[in-house]
């Protein structure tokens, strides 16, 4: 299961991707940023563009491993995302192999969070209010692209 404890580095890299959901919004986009970090280095950053860049797959968090490049492994990363992540975002989590995942919120959307765990992804979920707050607005002011993103009818 997940635990709540979030380290002052948690904090602080989940306000980078806090910040990619922000400018993911204000271009019109899905809010939802990610982080991905090794020994506390930024390797890289993203942000959900399926509206922006019209890829249906351009979630925050493969866009966030996209601009990471290719690695020989992911051993010793943490991925921070602003929401709970979907299926897909979940598996290409597993086919890495990342270790620990930080997760903004789950309470807009509840994702995969278990099944990271059940896996032996180690995740903490922070219950973050302004990653709250974010999703809560888009969800009220964009519903029908909120239902376009999650796959489900308006």
């Amino acid at each position: 299961m997940p635990r709540t404890e979030a380290t002052s580095d948690d904090m602080k890299f989940m306000k980078m991707a806090l910040a990619e959901a922000r400018a993911g919004f204000d271009e019109g986009g899905v809010p939802v940023g990610s982080a991905l970090v090794e020994g506390g280095r930024i390797l890289a950053r993203g942000r959900n563009k399926r509206v922006q860049e019209g890829d249906p797959i351009a979630h925050g968090e493969m866009d966030c491993l996209r601009a990471a490049g290719r690695r020989p492994h992911y051993r010793n990363t943490t991925l921070y995302t602003t929401l709970s992540p979907c299926m897909m975002c979940t598996g290409t989590i597993l086919q890495f192999g990342i270790p620990r995942v930080v997760v903004g919120e789950s309470r807009n959307f509840e994702g995969n969070i278990a099944f990271l765990s059940e896996r032996g992804v180690e995740v903490v979920l922070m219950d973050d209010p302004a990653c709250i707050d974010l999703m809560e607005r888009f969800v009220r002011e964009r519903p029908e692209l909120w239902n376009e993103d999650i796959a489900e009818e308006g």
